[in-house]
């Protein structure tokens, strides 16, 4: 019979070392899911940052077209001044 109560001894050791296992890896799952709501938390984050500024480039792009046009059609105007005058100098003289 001790024969058998070594067994049990070794039984429960073992019983205890795997509860204490249990117990390691499921605070180490709440961890990992922890880190893994924190990381999507900053992925959202991040996504909508980069909306926002795509956003931003998008306008910035339309007003910069704009002006573009705007000078392209100022030159044109002062352009045609130059010629104006220049004819009119021509013929006045």
């Amino acid at each position: 019979m001790a024969k058998e109560g070594g067994y049990m001894t070794v039984a429960a050791e073992e019983m205890e070392e795997l509860r204490r296992r249990s117990r390691e890896l499921e605070r180490e799952v709440e961890e990992m899911k922890t880190a893994m709501l924190e990381l999507w938390r900053r992925t959202v984050m991040t996504e909508e940052a980069e909306e926002r500024l795509c956003s931003q480039l998008a306008e910035l792009e339309v007003e910069s077209l704009d002006q573009a046009r705007d000078y392209h059609d100022r030159v044109v105007f002062l352009m045609d001044q130059i010629s104006r005058l220049s004819s009119l100098s021509i013929v006045s003289s």
